[in-house]
C-alpha cells in the first residue's frame, strides 16, 4: 500500500480533535448508544461495539466514562434512533470530503452540512461521487518508546492480523481491514501499549495540494463548521494539510 499513509493529514486531524476533546467524547458516547442498539452491550460478543470502545480509549476516554455510556445507551438511549447518512462532497480546487454523521433530524443536518460546505468554497455531490477515491480501513497509530522496538511491534501487528506497518515521523502506523480491525486492537492493548489513534477510518489514496490563500482558509473553515456540528461523526478529506 506503498503512498497510503498521509501522515501530515493524521496529525493535523489528531491536534484538531485533542482541542476539543469534550466534543470528541460525546461523539464517542453517541456512537457506543448506535452499537449497543444494534447489537448489544457487550464488546466481546459486539464487534462494533469494541471498535468504538478502542477509539474510545485512543481518545483517552476513561475507563468509567465509557462504562456509563454504555450502561446509558441500554436504557434510555435505546429509545432515541440515530440515522446513519454519509454525505460526499469537493472543498476548494477539487478536494474530495466525506462527512460521517449519525443524526435523529435529517433535515437540519443536510441543512448545516450543505452550509458547511457553501461557506468553505465547495459543494455537495452525489453518493460514491468520491469515497472511491478513499481506502476504508482501520488504523493504529502508536508513539514511538524506547522499550517498543520496531520489530517486535511489527512482528505483533502482523501476527495479530494486520495488512501493513510502517514507521513514519515518531510514529508507528498499523494498517488493518476493518475485519481485522478489532482483534489487531485488543493484541495492542493486552500487550500494554496504548494507540494515539486507533478507529475504522477512510485514508486518502492521493492527496490534493492547496496553493492559495483564500481556498486555505476556506478548506479550514469547512472542517471546522462540520467538525463543530453534533450530527457529525467524522469527517475525512485527501488535503494535503
Amino acid at each position: 500500500m506503498a503512498g497510503h499513509s498521509k501522515f501530515a493529514n493524521i496529525k493535523h486531524r489528531k491536534e484538531r480533535q485533542d482541542a476539543k476533546k469534550g466534543k470528541i467524547f460525546t461523539k464517542i458516547g453517541r456512537e457506543i448508544a448506535v452499537a449497543v442498539k444494534e447489537g448489544g452491550p457487550d464488546p466481546a460478543t459486539n464487534s462494533k461495539l469494541r471498535d468504538v470502545v478502542a477509539k474510545a480509549k485512543s481518545s483517552n476516554m476513561p475507563n468509567d466514562t465509557i462504562s456509563r455510556s454504555i450502561k446509558k445507551a441500554s436504557g434510555e438511549l435505546g429509545s432515541i434512533n440515530y440515522e446513519q447518512i454519509t454525505y460526499e462532497g469537493y472543498g476548494p480546487s477539487g478536494v474530495a470530503v466525506i462527512v460521517d454523521c449519525l443524526t435523529e433530524n435529517k433535515n437540519r443536518t443536510a441543512a448545516n452540512v450543505r452550509h458547511a460546505f457553501t461557506k468553505g468554497g465547495g459543494n455537495l455531490g452525489t453518493t460514491g461521487c468520491v469515497s472511491f477515491m478513499f481506502d476504508k480501513k482501520g488504523q493504529l497509530i502508536i508513539e514511538f518508546k524506547d522499550d517498543l522496538e520496531e520489530d517486535d511491534m511489527m512482528m505483533m501487528a502482523l501476527e495479530a492480523g494486520a495488512e501493513d506497518f510502517q514507521v513514519r515521523e515518531g510514529y508507528y502506523e498499523i494498517i488493518t481491514t476493518p475485519e481485522d480491525f478489532g482483534e489487531v486492537s485488543a493484541a495492542i492493548e493486552k500487550a500494554g501499549i496504548t494507540c494515539v489513534s486507533a478507529e475504522i477510518t477512510m485514508i486518502p489514496q492521493t492527496l490534493t495540494a492547496l496553493t492559495s490563500d483564500d481556498d486555505l482558509k476556506k478548506m479550514d473553515k469547512m472542517i471546522d463548521l462540520l467538525e463543530e456540528d453534533d450530527d457529525v461523526q467524522n469527517v475525512w478529506h485527501n488535503f494535503e494539510g
